[in-house]
């Protein structure tokens, strides 16, 4: 299953305490599209994903400063 949740709003560090919140929320296996600000967001949220030990699937470009992240749980 995918989930998606909007961060764009969000300012480091809540971006990934928001993404690491609805990571746990969600079932092993399952999908979750970050949507993210360029800058620190778009650094620090893969990254720190990746450290949590989740899979970082693609870091793709939306439009203007929007940035999609796709992790795996």
């Amino acid at each position: 299953m995918t989930h998606t949740l909007d961060i764009t709003q969000e300012h480091c560090p809540m971006t990934f305490v928001r993404t690491k919140l609805k990571l746990a929320q969600i079932e092993k296996g399952d999908i979750l599209e970050v949507l993210l600000s360029e800058g620190e967001p778009l650094e620090n949220v893969p990254r720190s994903a990746e450290e949590q030990g989740f899979k970082v699937i693609a870091v793709e470009h939306v439009e203007g400063p929007v940035h999609r992240v796709i992790i795996e749980k």
